[in-house]
């Protein structure tokens, strides 16, 4: 007997079933309880994604295998739980609120959207009343600035002005009877003795990119928002001409103006981290600190600030090339051999950063760079580090010679064996009003 051809087998298969259906419709054959493949693992779990079983659940819900695939779901969870990260590679979301009453102009509730960072505005909570003016000292140039400005936010806009006494007690202005008046109604403050930061309003600087820099380093917390006129040497951060000052502070107090928010570095300088240089040489072995690496009765902080530029490691007065070594979140990622290394924010890759060969980040990247200074090497290049994670530079014990430590230069500190300084992005952004928010800026103020 000669088979039959497939197509036949085929055709009968399928009717066979055909009529098997139409039979259980007119109630000749009981219905089959359809069974529905589903997985309770979660899409994203490490098991699911590994091709782990799949269990069918019945459509009873109360039976005895759907209680354990519900059980299976729950220890896959638990399992889930035990492998999440600990810990975020993006940096923090940046603070709203700037000073006491200034903060960002919220989107309307009704719109639903991820902000771009070049639509931030600033708003008022309350009309501004206390300005600091901050004036590039040792340089005459500004005196006649200074003057105007003071004249007009005192007598104009009725404003309180501080300024710093060492300001007001230049020669010239002191001589000069024509802004007596004016200088008798000045609020002063001394740095380092004076705590201004809960009653500043507003910031306005008159100088260059230095001038800022000194402005943010008075605050430690929140900062309010800064105003910057182009009158030094560099003015990479500094986007206003002083000619139309009138103009632009009325639009600054009017609200609505544009800014962008500048992130920073949380540094901690501790001596005596390491118990002992032990500890060191194993982290080296292993590439890993331990958990307890920490000497909590030894170590000491000795400084802890806030910068917007870089923190920088170098060799000092020494002779010596310097030798450091880089954790990044307890990791020891490599070990700088040179003149130094250089860790800075997207703000400061414009500034030291990039004289040593580093590339510009825009800042709005969430992003930290850490730049060899001059390495003794052919193949270290600058590393891009997520703004979520921690460094940890530390003396290498192969160290010849101790290293220095300063922060957007100033404050110089010495490291030796057994010291750290950690480095942090930070919520407490620098908020700068900028003329134009767009990344256009970024390419103007390069070319110039």
């Amino acid at each position: 007997m000669e088979d039959e051809p497939p197509s036949r087998k085929a055709e009968e298969g399928s009717s066979s079933k055909r009529s098997q259906r139409q039979e259980e419709r007119q109630g000749k054959l009981p219905r089959r309880r359809k069974e529905v493949k589903r997985s309770l693992r979660r899409p994203d779990c490490p098991e699911h994604l590994s091709g782990g079983s799949v269990h069918w659940l019945p459509e009873h819900p109360g039976s005895e295998a759907s209680a354990s695939v519900e059980d299976t779901a729950e220890s896959c969870l638990k399992r889930w739980d035990r492998c999440r990260r600990g810990h975020f590679l993006h940096g923090p979301y940046p603070a709203t609120h700037f000073g006491p009453k200034a903060c960002v102009l919220p989107n309307p509730t009704s719109v639903m959207h991820i902000q771009d960072p070049a639509s931030q505005r600033l708003t008022w909570s309350k009309p501004p009343l206390n300005v600091l003016v901050i004036r590039k000292i040792r340089d005459e140039t500004l005196l006649e600035p200074f003057r105007e400005l003071c004249r007009f936010l005192v007598e104009e806009k009725h404003l309180m002005v501080y300024v710093e006494k060492k300001v007001v007690d230049d020669g010239s202005l002191m001589r000069d009877d024509s802004f007596s008046a004016i200088r008798n109604q000045l609020c002063t403050f001394r740095e380092g003795f004076d705590d201004i930061s809960d009653c500043i309003d507003l910031i306005i600087c008159l100088g260059g990119d230095g001038t800022l820099l000194y402005a943010s380093s008075l605050f430690q917390g929140s900062v309010p928002p800064v105003m910057a006129f182009h009158l030094g040497s560099l003015g990479f951060l500094t986007p206003f001409k002083f000619e139309s000052f009138r103009t632009e502070v009325d639009k600054v107090f009017e609200g609505n103006a544009a800014i962008i928010l500048r992130s920073r570095l949380k540094v901690k300088v501790v001596k005596g981290t390491f118990q002992k240089n032990e500890q060191l040489l194993s982290a080296q072995e292993n590439g890993i600190l331990p958990h307890n690496h920490i000497n909590n009765e030894a170590g000491k902080i000795t400084l802890q600030l806030q910068v917007l530029n870089e923190v920088v490691v170098d060799r000092g007065p020494s002779s010596y090339l310097s030798n450091v070594d880089l954790y990044l979140d307890g990791r020891l990622i490599t070990s700088v051999q040179g003149d130094g290394v250089i860790v800075s924010t997207p703000t400061g890759s414009t500034a030291y950063a990039a004289a040593a060969g580093a590339s510009m980040i825009h800042p709005n990247v969430p992003a930290i760079m850490v730049t060899p200074i001059c390495p003794h090497s052919l193949s270290f290049r600058p590393i891009v580090v997520p703004a979520g994670v921690e460094l940890m530079i530390t003396l290498s014990p192969d160290a010849r010679n101790t290293a220095w430590v300063s922060f957007d230069g100033r404050k110089r500190q010495e490291i030796q064996h057994g010291d750290s300084s950690s480095l942090v992005i930070i919520s407490k952004s620098l908020p700068l009003l900028c003329c134009d928010p767009s990344s256009s800026r970024l390419s103007l103020s390069v070319s110039d």
